[in-house]
């Protein structure tokens, strides 16, 4: 791995981190350099900005090869393709399932009511009275 990569990659960029024990400041290699007279404060800056680990599921180090992932925005989505096709075909198919179930006694229930009605009529008719009126 070129050291460049390395560099790029926000692991432990230069010596890493250690500890300054006369008062407990934990520092890194260009606060070091800084102190120590050798390097100006703008290169100490660059130096430490190299040091950002990044945020969650990203800490800095190298990326892991042969993993590939695709993406999709979600305005090229198309969450509602085909639901209007498939609803209609999914009622028709709901629809023809259960007929037979429902049909036979709405007939025998409408054909019942049908005959209540009919023979009401009749019944509280002048010739239904005159035919049944004694019976009752």
């Amino acid at each position: 791995m070129r050291p460049s990569q390395i560099l790029r990659s926000g692991g432990d960029g230069w010596n890493g981190w250690f500890e300054r024990w006369g008062n407990g400041v934990a520092m890194n290699f260009g606060m070091a350099l800084e102190l120590w007279g050798k390097i100006e404060r703008r290169h100490m800056l660059m130096l430490n900005a190299c040091r950002y680990l990044g945020g969650w599921g990203n800490f800095g180090s190298q990326p892991q090869k042969g993993v590939i992932s695709f993406g999709l925005s979600a305005n090229r989505q198309r969450p509602l393709a085909g639901t209007l096709n498939a609803a209609i075909f999914n009622v028709w198919r709901r629809f023809s399932h259960q007929i037979l179930y429902i049909a036979p006694p709405m007939i025998i229930g409408y054909l019942a009511m049908d005959w209540a009605i009919e023979r009401n009529e009749y019944l509280n008719s002048k010739p239904g009275r005159l035919e049944y009126g004694e019976e009752e």
